[in-house]
């Protein structure tokens, strides 16, 4: 069986209570790569906006998604490689995201509305309220095939949905550039 070199990035994407930091994070230690939560890449305003019940525009999430980006792009040169978990709703997001790059790849975390709500309502200490699932549903586009993207049911548990990834994108022979 031939080996596959694997992305240099990990883009764990989905609406808000996908489980994206919970399975980045899980996937980071399987692999043994570094995990960065994209939240933490957003700027103070989005967060205090988010926190009041406000959704993003498109224009509060351009810095966001560019410092993302430049991150990627510094692992990447770097010959590093890294996991982050980011919604990525949008089809102008992922290309943001991507910047033309073909070494990076898309985790579309898909799951019911039904069941992310109550997830998001047992939930504590998050500044995205539950009110704001339905803004997230509505501004999701899901993933293409042509868009580097491998797509996973939440309805499992966290290693199954892990194992599930690391099988389709043949992670498990992979070779790691140094």
């Amino acid at each position: 069986m031939g080996r596959v070199e694997a992305p240099c990035a990990l883009i764990v994407m989905g609406v808000s209570g996908s489980g994206k930091s919970t399975v980045a994070e899980a996937l980071g230690e399987r692999l043994g790569w570094r995990f960065e939560d994209g939240d933490s890449f957003h700027p103070a305003s989005n967060v205090e906006k988010m926190r009041a019940g406000h959704p993003l525009t498109d224009e509060d999430r351009w810095p966001w998604l560019n410092a993302i980006a430049d991150e990627i792009a510094r692992v990447c040169g770097k010959g590093g490689h890294v996991i982050i978990a980011c919604s990525a709703l949008k089809h102008t997001y992922r290309d943001v995201l991507l910047r033309g790059r073909d070494d990076v790849r898309f985790v579309f975390l898909r799951g019911t509305k039904e069941l992310i709500a109550e997830r998001l309502a047992q939930r504590k200490g998050h500044f995205m309220p539950p009110g704001l699932l339905t803004s997230q549903f509505d501004t999701l586009e899901p993933p293409e095939a042509g868009e580097h993207v491998v797509t996973v049911s939440i309805d499992e548990t966290v290693e199954a949905i892990v194992d599930g990834i690391v099988r389709q994108l043949k992670l498990g022979g992979a070779t790691l550039r140094p």
